[in-house]
């Protein structure tokens, strides 16, 4: 069994949803974490780091960091938007491919926070804000034809990543996404803290959907700040904003019981830290440190 690899993302350097992008250059970015002790990273926003794969893959060499995936939001319960959804995600595996990532992982996700009902009512879902049986239809021909065409054309794989203020934030929604597409085709992301904020236990997830996880995001979750969002009825960006995505170590997230879990099930891919960083928390980079000071404190 191959041992599992920790990484982080660019998004752990800069506000990325929001309306203020504090991130640092790509350079600092990946000199940061490789000193704080990363060995991957994802690539981040189109355009942040090299979109030359000689230039990208030079970066990365001379920090000895992996390139395991890329993050590739779709609006896919939108037919018109399946095209548009399929060049997007084979630019960006192409990229991986050609800058020695082939066996990087292509995540998908929808384009979350653009329909404003699900991003007010996110964290609270109730059965009537979901998709219809038409419209599970379109999204799930949209995931499986972008996931196709990634496989078809780059030999990449892709998973889909559940994610507060989106269609599939619920483990109902997860299950059902799940029990629609092919277990070849399409493997999940699980992310502790976004399935956390949906209603879900991510370990639970994790046990009834293990063949399918091929991709994990660790992310804590704040459960104080989350009730306090619901009391409010606050939306996901909101409640983003009141930091119910804490360090690692800080939230209601059994990350060790996660980790044994992985390891139980022969998990043998990455996990990825994204951590938001928030005015007085101090700088990114310390964030990055003391996150991985956690991990190795739980055995990774």
């Amino acid at each position: 069994m191959r041992s599992i690899r920790v990484a982080n993302a660019p998004c752990s350097w800069g506000v990325l949803e929001f309306e203020t992008n504090r991130s640092a250059p790509f350079a600092q970015v990946l000199d940061e974490m490789r000193a704080t002790g990363y060995e991957g990273t994802e690539l981040g926003d189109w355009g942040f780091m090299p979109t030359r794969p000689a230039d990208l893959a030079r970066e990365l060499a001379r920090r000895d960091l992996q390139l395991v995936g890329a993050f590739v939001p779709i609006a896919f319960a939108r037919r018109e938007t399946h095209d548009a959804g399929v060049e997007a995600a084979l630019r960006t595996a192409r990229l991986l491919r050609e800058a020695n990532a082939s066996d990087a992982l292509v995540v998908l996700s929808d384009d979350n926070a653009a329909i404003p009902l699900r991003e007010s009512r996110a964290g609270r879902i109730r059965d009537e804000d979901g998709l219809s049986m038409r419209d599970w239809a379109t999204f799930v021909e949209g995931v499986t034809r972008v996931a196709g065409a990634v496989r078809d054309e780059t030999g990449l794989r892709s998973v889909f990543h559940p994610h507060g203020g989106g269609y599939v934030e619920t483990v109902p929604e997860i299950d059902a996404l799940m029990s629609r597409t092919d277990p070849s085709l399409l493997g999940l992301c699980l992310d502790t803290g976004h399935i956390m904020y949906g209603g879900g236990d991510p370990l639970d997830v994790l046990e009834r959907h293990a063949g399918r996880v091929w991709h994990v995001h660790f992310k804590d979750y704040d459960s104080t700040v989350a009730s306090d969002a619901r009391r409010r009825e606050l939306g996901y960006l909101a409640t983003v904003r009141a930091q119910v995505f804490c360090e690692l170590g800080a939230g209601a997230v059994d990350f060790a019981a996660i980790v044994a879990a992985l390891r139980r099930h022969q998990y043998g891919g990455w996990i990825v830290v994204e951590q938001d960083v928030f005015p007085g928390q101090g700088t990114p980079v310390e964030s990055a440190r003391r996150n991985r000071q956690f991990l190795r404190s739980i055995g990774i």
